[in-house]
């Protein structure tokens, strides 16, 4: 049986990679096989790419070349990790995707929807996530978490006003696309928004079952 493909997504600071270790550890209780992964990155292209689209010091990179590098590396990912993991049955928990294209290089950058949808259509031949986790933060407090670690990444370096129409940006895509991509309140404690997450998760997993008997 194909695996399942589940996303997370969310402003800087917004707890993704917090909530999608609590997703991973609750699966593998169950003995379900989980593959973890990011983009950019899960490959070595990728990781190379990261580096480079995050480094600080490169504040003069045009949006065009931050697009094409985000979509060198998806597609790299989707045909070396995704896709084969998807053929062995595992279940992907990925660490942003197409989403955030969307909503950083199209709403944040304003980079043309025609662009962004030609490279994705390159990048993943179509591929959709089963469900997507949008864990959803104010950027003012999504910011404030992000730069408490002290470490910032070149898109933390942004101005508030690029954040909050990112953020704007993956609420629109969440009301476009309400069955796939699911809004968890992540101003709450780390346990409630795992509670919720764990609950849409074991929603997908139920209607699997569900399709499996019929």
């Amino acid at each position: 049986m194909r695996g399942l493909f589940i996303s997370f997504e969310g402003i800087e600071g917004c707890g993704k990679t917090t909530q999608l270790k609590r997703a991973q550890r609750c699966l593998e209780e169950r003995g379900l096989p989980v593959l973890v992964t990011r983009e950019p990155g899960g490959t070595a292209v990728g990781e190379a790419v990261r580096g480079v689209v995050l480094e600080p010091l490169h504040v003069g990179m045009a949006p065009a070349a931050e697009l094409l590098l985000y979509a060198a590396a998806r597609a790299q990912h989707v045909a070396e990790v995704i896709r084969p993991a998807l053929h062995d049955g595992r279940i992907i928990l990925c660490d942003r995707y197409a989403d955030s294209t969307a909503a950083y290089q199209g709403a944040g950058r304003g980079l043309p929807a025609e662009w962004l949808d030609t490279l994705h259509a390159i990048a993943t031949s179509g591929l959709d996530p089963d469900l997507t986790v949008l864990l959803d933060l104010s950027a003012a407090v999504g910011l404030e978490r992000a730069r408490a670690r002290g470490l910032y990444d070149r898109l933390e370096h942004e101005a508030i006003a690029f954040h909050d129409r990112v953020r704007e940006a993956f609420l629109r895509l969440a009301a476009e696309a309400p069955k796939r991509i699911k809004v968890v309140d992540a101003d709450q404690s780390i346990d409630a928004v795992a509670a919720e997450v764990r609950g849409h998760i074991d929603a997908l997993l139920s209607r699997r079952q569900g399709a499996a008997k019929k």
